[in-house]
C-alpha cells in the first residue's frame, strides 16, 4: 500500500501547536509518509517542527462543536462540519506531548487515522531509514563499526584458546547470533551445534569479553532446556569445561531467582546442574524484565508527568514504579560479574531464560566496569553493537511501544533504556572517566524507538540481512562519529584511567535521571543552562592552559573540576 492512501488529509492551516511551558504557536500543519510537519508562517520567526511518525506512541483526540447544534439536527450537523474544532493530543516515545488545536472536525479526524496508520507501519522496507539519505554519509560506506572477525583479530589474548568459529554463517545454528562466533579452540562445529539444540533459541555460549588483566573470560547464553526429566547434553557440558583449566572455578551468575529457574524447569527450560557442570558454582541474582520493566516505566513516566505538584505524592509514585530498584539490581548484578573476573580470578558465564535482555545487561555492564576502551566514545558504540546489536537483542519487539501507549503490552521492554540509564548513573558518580557525556545517552534513548538510521531496526542479524538493512540504509554508530555535532557528545572532562571503575549500589547513590525522565518539564530548562555554563568553564581553562602552555605538566581538568563540580552538585538538587 502507498502512504498517500494512509493520508485521508495532507495539510491543514490555521493550527495551533501547544508545546509544555511555552506559548502557542499558529501555523500549518502537514503530514507526509514518515513525518508530522508544523510551520510556523508569522514574517518575524521562520520556525518548523519535524516529528519522525515512528515517534508517536499514542493518539488522543476530540472534538467540539463552536455552533452547539443537537447531535440529530441535519442542519447542525452541516454547521458543526464547518464550524467546528478538534484537537489532537501527540505522546511521543521521547516522552514529549504535543497538543494541536484544528479547525474542523473532519480534518482533525482525518488527521488523527493518517498518524496513527503511519506510525504503527510494520513493515521494515516502509520505515524511514530506508529513504533517508543524508549528506555526510553514503550506502558505500562501512555498515557498523566493527564484527566478530574483527574483534578475534585485534584481541592476541584470545588466540592461544579460542577460535573464530562460522558455524552459525547461515544462521541455521542460532538465528539470533551473527554469522561469527568467539568459542573455546577444542570445541569443534559439530559440537556447537549440538550445544546450540539444548540452549533456548540456539543461543550456546559465547565469549563477550576476555579481561585484559588475567585472561579471565566473561561468556553469555540462555538457559539451557533441561526440563523435568533433567536432560543433559555431553557437548554442552565440555564446551563450559574447555572454557577453565581443571583447577580453576567459574561461575554461572543465572539473572533469575532460585525459584523461577525450578519453574522454567516445568516449561522445558532450567538450570546448569552442580553434577553435571562440576567447575562451575551457580548464583542466582533475580531482574525483573518482559511486562513488569514496561510497567515499572509507565509508572515512572506517570509520576514524572503528575501536575499536582505534590512532593509527598510524587514521592510515593517514584517508589511504587520500583525503577531505581531495577537499576539497582542490574548495577549490582554487574558489579558482581566484574568482582568475580577482576578481585577473584575467575570466569563467568550469564544468562536468564531467553538469553537477549537481562543478560546483555549485565555483560554490557561489566565491561563497562572493567574494561576501559568500553569507556570511550567510540568503544562505547562498539559495545553496543556488539552486545546488543549483533547479540540479537529484539529492538523492533521491545521498543514497538514506549510508556504512553494504550495498546496492549507484547513483547515490549525498556531493557535498552534501562542499559542508558545504569550508564547515566555511572557517568554521574564517575564524571571524569567516561569519554561520552549524557547527550549521547539521551541521543541513543530517543534512536532506539524512533531513528532516521538503520542501526536498531529488525530483532536480530538475521532479519537485517533479509531486508537488506545493511544495504539500503546508514549506520547510527558511523554517523555519530562524524556528525558536525559530535563535539556535544564529549565528556570534556575526560581523563582515561585502566583502573576498574566500581559503581555504588547504595540508595543515597542511585538518582533518577532528570535529563531523560524530565527532559520536557521546566527543570530541562534549568539544566541546558547549566551544561552551557559548563561548557563555558571547560572551553576557560583550556584556552588558559593553552596560553601558558609548558613542557613540565601536561594539563588536566582536575582544576576545571572543582567549579564543574559545584555546578553537578546543584544539577543533582535540582
Amino acid at each position: 500500500m502507498e502512504f498517500s492512501e494512509h493520508i485521508k488529509t495532507a495539510n491543514v492551516e490555521d493550527v495551533v501547536l501547544k508545546l509544555p511551558f511555552q506559548p502557542p504557536v499558529r501555523g500549518t500543519l502537514c503530514v507526509t509518509g514518515h513525518h508530522l510537519l508544523f510551520s510556523d508562517r508569522a514574517e518575524e520567526r521562520q520556525w518548523q517542527l519535524l516529528l519522525l511518525l515512528r515517534n508517536i506512541d499514542a493518539v488522543e483526540k476530540s472534538v467540539e462543536n463552536l455552533l452547539g447544534y443537537p447531535q440529530h439536527s441535519k442542519a447542525g450537523q452541516s454547521q458543526r462540519t464547518t464550524g467546528s474544532s478538534g484537537t489532537i493530543i501527540i505522546k511521543c516515545k521521547d516522552l514529549r506531548i504535543l497538543q494541536l488545536d484544528i479547525p474542523g472536525m473532519e480534518e482533525c479526524l482525518n488527521i488523527a487515522s493518517s498518524i496513527e496508520a503511519l506510525s504503527s507501519l510494520e513493515s521494515v522496507t516502509e520505515m524511514y531509514p530506508f529513504f533517508h539519505r543524508p549528506r555526510e554519509l553514503s550506502l558505500n560506506d562501512p555498515w557498523g563499526l566493527s564484527s566478530p572477525e574483527q574483534d578475534y583479530v585485534r584481541t592476541e589474548r584470545l588466540w592461544d584458546r579460542w577460535r573464530l568459529s562460522k558455524v552459525n554463517s547461515d544462521f541455521s545454528a542460532c538465528p539470533s547470533y551473527p554469522g561469527a562466533v568467539i568459542v573455546p579452540r577444542t570445541v569443534d562445529d559439530d559440537a556447537l551445534v549440538k550445544a546450540a539444540r539444548f540452549r533456548q533459541g540456539g543461543r550456546f555460549p559465547v565469549l563477550c569479553y576476555c579481561h585484559h588483566r588475567n585472561s579471565m573470560v566473561i561468556m553469555r547464553c540462555s538457559q539451557p532446556m533441561t526440563g523435568a526429566n533433567r536432560k543433559r547434553c555431553r557437548e554442552d557440558e565440555l564446551l563450559l569445561q574447555a572454557v577453565i583449566d581443571e583447577s580453576e572455578l567459574g561461575y554461572v551468575i543465572d539473572t533469575r531467582s532460585a525459584q523461577q529457574a525450578q519453574q522454567a524447569r516445568m516449561t522445558g527450560g532450567g538450570f546448569e546442574s552442580k553434577s553435571f557442570y562440576r567447575p562451575w558454582r551457580r548464583i542466582h541474582r533475580h531482574m525483573e524484565r518482559g511486562k513488569v520493566l514496561q510497567e515499572s516505566l509507565i509508572k515512572l513516566v506517570e509520576a514524572c508527568g503528575d501536575p499536582s505538584h505534590n512532593m509527598d505524592r510524587w514521592l510515593s509514585k517514584l517508589e511504587n514504579s520500583k525503577w531505581l530498584s531495577h537499576v539497582h539490581s542490574a548495577l549490582s548484578t554487574a558489579g558482581l560479574v566484574a568482582e568475580c573476573v577482576e578481585r577473584d580470578g575467575h570466569s563467568v558465564l550469564v544468562h536468564g531464560s531467553e538469553g537477549t535482555d537481562t543478560t546483555l545487561l549485565v555483560t554490557s555492564l561489566a565491561q563497562v566496569i572493567l574494561d576501559p576502551a568500553s569507556r570511550t566514545f567510540r568503544g562505547f558504540l562498539e559495545l553496543l553493537e556488539r552486545e546488543w546489536v549483533q547479540a540479537g537483542h529484539p529492538f523492533q519487539q521491545r521498543c514497538a511501544r514506549s510508556a504512553h501507549s494504550h495498546a496492549r503490552l507484547r513483547q515490549e521492554c525498556p531493557s535498552f533504556v534501562l542499559l542508558l540509564d545504569c550508564m547515566w548513573q555511572i557517568w554521574r558518580q564517575f564524571p571524569l572517566a567516561l569519554e561520552f557525556s549524557e547527550a549521547l545517552l539521551l541521543r541513543l534513548a530517543q534512536e532506539a524507538y524512533a531513528s532516521d538510521y538503520g542501526t536498531f531496526l529488525c530483532n536480530n542479524e538475521q532479519e537485517r540481512c533479509t531486508s537488506g538493512v545493511k544495504e539500503n540504509t546508514h549506520c547510527l554508530f558511523q554517523f555519530l562519529l562524524r556528525c558536525s555535532e559530535r563535539e556535544k557528545y564529549i565528556n570534556p572532562l575526560y581523563e582515561p584511567t585502566e583502573l576498574a571503575i566500581w559503581p555504588s549500589v547504595q540508595p543515597q547513590s542511585l538518582q533518577l535521571w532528570t535529563g531523560l525522565f524530565l527532559r520536557w518539564t521546566e527543570h530541562a530548562e534549568t539544566m541546558a543552562e547549566a551544561r552551557e555554563e559548563i561548557w563555558t568553564i571547560v572551553k576557560a581553562h583550556r584556552e588558559r592552559t593553552g596560553a601558558e602552555e609548558t613542557a613540565r605538566t601536561p594539563p588536566t581538568h582536575r582544576d576545571t573540576f572543582t567549579a564543574v563540580e559545584n555546578l553537578m552538585d546543584e544539577l543533582t538538587i535540582l
